[in-house]
C-alpha cells in the first residue's frame, strides 16, 4: 500500500522531473482588471500664456470703455498704438487656442467632449452678439474672436493629422486676403470669410481668413513642442505666476464676465459723478 501511495504521488511527474500525464499545474488566480484612470498632464505654462493674453485683452477693453464713457479720448479705430495692440492680442489668443487643440488631439479627446466644449464657445459667441447689439445696434459684433474660434475649432479638429502641411496652410490663410478681395464678401452675412474689399463697421471683427492661419500655426507649433520640447508647455512656473496659471484654466469665463463688470463699474461711477 505504501508503495502504491508513493506511485500515486509520483504519477504526475516523470523521472526527469517533467510533468506527466494527469498532472495539473498550479495556476495563480487571475489578477482583477484595474479601473482605467485618465491622467492628463497640466500644461501650466500654456495656461499662464493664455491668461496673459486675456489680461492684456481686459486692459485693452478697459481703455476702450473709458473712451466710450468719455473719461478719456482715444482713437481705437485708426491709431496704430491701439490697432496694433488689438492685432497682437488676438494673435496671441488664437495661437494659444491652436496649441490647445494640439494637446486635445494628443490626449485623444473624444468627439463628444469636443462638441461639448465647442457648444460652450459657440454659445458664448451668440451671447456676445446679443450683448453688443444692445449697446451698439449699428455696429454690433456678428463675427468676433469667439465666433472665429468656434468655426476654427472644427477646422483644427479635421486637419490635426496633416503634420507639416499645417505650416503651409497657415501661410496660405494669412496671405489669401491680401490677394483675393470680392465685393460678394462685404455683406454682414458673408464678411465672416474675410475676403472683403473694405472693413465692416463693427466693434470686433475676426474673420476666418487670415485668422485661421494663426490657429493653424498654433496647432503646428503645439504639435512640435509636444514632440520635441514638452517642458516649454508643461514646465513648472514660479510662484508669482501661479495666479495666471489658475486664470488660464478659466479663460472663457473670464472673457465673458470682464466686460459686463467693467462696463457696470464705469457706468456706476459716471452716474454717481454726474448725480
Amino acid at each position: 500500500m505504501r508503495a502504491a501511495r508513493r506511485d500515486l504521488r509520483g504519477a504526475g511527474r516523470s523521472d526527469d522531473g517533467h510533468e506527466g500525464i494527469g498532472y495539473r499545474p498550479r495556476v495563480n488566480p487571475p489578477i482583477p482588471p484595474q479601473p482605467a484612470t485618465a491622467h492628463h498632464t497640466r500644461f501650466d505654462r500654456l495656461d499662464a500664456l493664455r491668461a496673459a493674453a486675456i489680461v492684456w485683452m481686459a486692459a485693452f477693453h478697459f481703455s476702450f470703455d473709458l473712451n466710450y464713457f468719455r473719461l478719456t479720448t482715444q482713437d481705437f479705430y485708426s491709431d496704430p498704438f491701439w490697432t496694433w495692440q488689438r492685432t497682437c492680442i488676438v494673435s496671441l489668443f488664437l495661437f494659444c487656442a491652436g496649441i490647445g487643440q494640439a494637446i486635445a488631439v494628443q490626449q485623444r479627446q473624444s468627439w463628444q467632449r469636443f462638441w461639448r466644449r465647442w457648444a460652450q464657445v459657440a454659445g458664448c459667441a451668440v451671447l456676445v452678439s446679443i450683448g453688443s447689439y444692445a449697446m451698439f445696434p449699428h455696429s454690433f459684433i456678428s463675427f468676433g474672436v469667439l465666433h472665429c474660434i468656434a468655426l476654427a475649432l472644427i477646422v483644427m479638429r479635421l486637419t490635426a493629422r496633416w503634420g507639416r502641411w499645417l505650416w503651409a496652410l497657415g501661410l496660405f490663410a494669412i496671405a489669401l486676403p491680401q490677394v483675393v478681395q470680392q465685393a460678394f464678401f462685404d455683406t454682414r452675412w458673408t464678411n465672416w470669410v474675410g475676403l472683403i474689399t473694405h472693413k465692416p463697421i463693427t466693434e470686433d471683427y475676426v474673420p476666418l481668413f487670415p485668422w485661421l492661419g494663426v490657429m493653424w500655426w498654433g496647432l503646428a507649433a503645439g504639435q512640435w513642442m509636444l514632440a520635441h520640447r514638452p517642458a516649454w508647455l508643461a514646465g513648472a512656473l514660479p510662484g508669482a505666476l501661479k495666479p495666471l496659471e489658475v486664470l488660464g484654466r478659466w479663460s472663457l469665463s473670464f472673457y465673458m464676465l470682464h466686460q459686463p463688470i467693467l462696463i457696470g463699474v464705469l457706468w456706476a461711477f459716471v452716474s454717481l459723478r454726474s448725480g
